[in-house]
């Protein structure tokens, strides 16, 4: 099959294009900027944002570019089912924080981070814990849209791969120091009204320039049978099922998601997520079929490296007009999550690392904002320095989320049940953790009867996952009963087998060892705790006015 030559830009035209979209969200971040800015907005801009501004930067932060090429990865490697399990799972992971987030929010209504809260639930060890997850996972995040951003400027121009990843960077940190999360939500409302444009535009385009339908009709030779069945075990076992256990995690542990969740008004939380599961939904999934019309078409990754995979496609079938859109909205796509990783992180350090260190009532609005913003420029260098290393974008989005799922139990029982306390939270982290790594990276043989035992804590794994699905929208019993319907009807199939899925195994045996090890320990403790208390520990830090334009959006 002939496949067309790959335009790229010249230089002077991708400087034009990424002075033009970080001017513009420079100019914009600037207008909302005061000169004496407060603390609190800065971190949750006055917890009180409409349903048009979040409900878009719930989307972007969902969105990145990372997810964009994972997305086509999966659909490159698993075939036509791929970027389904890819986008619809992750669609559904946002419709499920909702009911959670709507007790967080109850029980602390003036939070800037989970670990914070976790802090006056428990102490010290679980908000360490929480909040350490989330700087790794935010310096992961911020580095795998570095990776998109130099992946794509590399290939559609003559820059390298590490002058892309330094311009993108530059970029997002200049206008996100300034005014922080209220930034990032104005922002992010921008690039996803850009971005729902290009993709509408984008994805016909390039399936009709590759002779779509034609292509997938001569082109089914270039599929192995796993990627020709839409259900296939394959890509369940090794995407889907993965995926599910890892968004789960990234919607109950990610501060990015919180942040927005502590900052949307109270009573527009349903309406935002349900408009961000659709909205995101679309996009990604419409971005991942490109990677399975490269399968049929039988491309090679450029250098073969998968993260190539999507500005490739674009190189080669699009226009020089329509390939500055697509530029614009990958660039818009990694940007809106890139400023929400540096948001996030900046509120990490400055409610967990310096507030909750001096106290609430010692801590200093001014020099919370100072660490604030070092937070955000040594976060990037340090993403940076990372994105050297050219990981696979796929690899690291499943691992930060499957080592998040250590903490999803514990942090959610700490949120219902009273009785959870702070011995039983830590020890049932660690636990998880320490089973997690060894099954992971396979440092233990898991054949044998290792391999059985990982197999049942797999199993009672997969009723967990269901059983918090189901109990964020039907209550405990209902939970309960679904989790353990759930775990018997997988028993049969996975046991034996399941240990031979390094990932999904991995993913469901730290949900079971957290849940079982915090499970018994809460069980022997008869104290309860006063859910009263946390709004009473938790609150702002700055008493100074601070009238919060981004409130004013579309209700």
């Amino acid at each position: 099959m002939n496949v067309p030559e790959e335009v790229q830009f010249g230089v002077l035209t991708v400087v034009v294009i990424l002075v033009l979209f970080y001017g513009i969200t420079f100019v914009i971040s600037t207008r909302i900027g005061k000169k004496e800015e407060n603390a609190d907005g800065y971190m949750t801009a006055g917890n009180n944002i409409g349903f048009g501004i979040s409900a878009a930067s719930m989307t972007a932060t969902w969105i990145w570019a990372s997810s964009m090429y994972a997305s086509a990865t999966s659909g490159y490697t698993y075939g036509i089912s791929g970027p389904i399990h890819y986008g619809l799972w992750g669609a559904l992971m946002i419709l499920f924080i909702y009911p959670f987030g709507r007790r967080i929010r109850a029980v602390a209504p003036k939070a800037h981070t989970l670990a914070e809260v976790m802090y006056a639930r428990h102490g010290r060890s679980s908000q360490v814990m929480l909040a350490g997850s989330n700087v790794v996972g935010s310096v992961i995040s911020l580095m795998s849209n570095f990776i998109a951003g130099g992946a794509l400027i590399s290939l559609l121009s003559p820059f390298s791969f590490f002058q892309g990843v330094i311009a993108v960077a530059g970029g997002v940190l200049l206008y996100t120091l300034w005014s922080g999360f209220r930034a990032s939500v104005l922002t992010d409302f921008v690039q996803v009204v850009a971005m729902l444009g290009a993709v509408v535009i984008i994805v016909p385009a390039i399936f009709f320039a590759a002779d779509f339908p034609a292509a997938f009709e001569t082109g089914a030779a270039n599929l192995t049978p796993q990627q020709g069945n839409f259900f296939s075990s394959d890509a369940f076992l090794n995407q889907g099922a993965p995926y599910i256990a890892a968004v789960l995690a990234y919607a109950i542990g990610n501060q990015t998601i919180a942040q927005r969740l502590f900052a949307v008004r109270e009573d527009l939380i349903k309406k935002t997520f349900v408009t961000a599961t659709f909205g995101y939904g679309a996009m990604v999934i419409g971005v991942g079929m490109l990677g399975v019309l490269a399968l049929y078409l039988g491309i090679e990754p450029a250098g073969g490296d998968v993260n190539n995979l999507v500005p490739q496609m674009a190189a080669t079938y699009l226009t020089p007009a329509l390939l500055v859109l697509f530029f614009v909205m990958i660039i818009g796509a990694l940007s809106s999550t890139a400023d929400s990783d540096l948001a996030a992180l900046s509120s990490i350090v400055m409610t967990d690392g310096y507030g909750q260190t001096v106290g609430k009532e010692n801590a200093n609005p001014k020099t919370m904002l100072l660490i604030g913003r070092i937070t955000m420029i040594v976060a990037t260098a340090a993403a940076v320095a990372f994105a050297s290393l050219q990981l696979s974008i796929l690899d690291l989005l499943v691992f930060v989320g499957a080592l998040w799922g250590a903490l999803v139990f514990p942090v959610i029982a700490s949120f219902y049940w009273d009785r959870v306390t702070n011995r039983a939270f830590t020890i049932s982290v660690v636990a998880a953790l320490a089973v997690f790594l060894p099954v992971r990276f396979s440092l233990v043989p898991l054949d044998g009867a290792v391999g059985i035992v990982v197999d049942v804590l797999a199993v009672i794994g997969v009723g967990v996952v269901i059983g918090l699905m189901t109990f964020g929208f039907f209550g405990a019993r209902v939970g309960r009963i679904a989790g353990g319907v759930a775990a018997l009807a997988a028993a049969p199939f996975a046991i034996g087998t399941l240990h031979e899925y390094t990932t999904l195994s991995a993913s469901l045996v730290a949900y079971s060892v957290s849940t079982i090890v915090c499970t018994a320990i809460t069980m022997r403790n008869r104290e309860r705790f006063d859910f009263a208390l946390i709004k009473q520990r938790v609150g702002d830090f700055d008493d100074s006015p601070d009238d919060e334009p981004v409130a004013a959006g579309a209700r």
